[in-house]
């Protein structure tokens, strides 16, 4: 089982910048997709941010003119980035690293990342 592990986090002030990788344990072979997602104190996990197949990218709206997500290469030690500007103390979560691989005649399997915490002070 693939391992994803985030790095990056910690605490901001308000405005200020943080950048998360994440780092898979392995290299993941047809990935569909990469991806940011946070929860919120007292929340349900959100999107933050997607990259997919084909260059598409998804923002969250509270996000979008912030935040830069990155598919890194294959061949480097991490899956993706997730660039934070302009942080506001409501993007205060915990953010978690997401891959969607294909495997070939069988469903697509999902790999999730144990969290960093991000805090940004008022």
């Amino acid at each position: 089982q693939v391992q994803l592990v985030e790095s990056g986090g910690g605490f901001v002030e308000s405005g200020g910048s943080l950048k998360l990788s994440c780092a898979a344990s392995e290299r993941i072979f047809g990935i569909r997709a990469v991806g940011w997602y946070r929860r919120i104190p007292g929340q349900q996990r959100e999107l933050v941010a997607r990259a997919n197949l084909g260059a598409e990218l998804n923002y969250a709206d509270s996000v979008k003119g912030r935040f830069t997500i990155s598919r890194d290469s294959a061949n480097a030690g991490n899956t993706t980035t997730l660039e934070m500007t302009a942080l506001r103390p409501e993007d205060t979560a915990v953010y978690f690293c997401y891959v969607l691989q294909q495997i070939p005649l069988g469903r697509p399997l999902e790999h999730w990342g144990q969290g960093t915490q991000v805090t940004v002070s008022s």
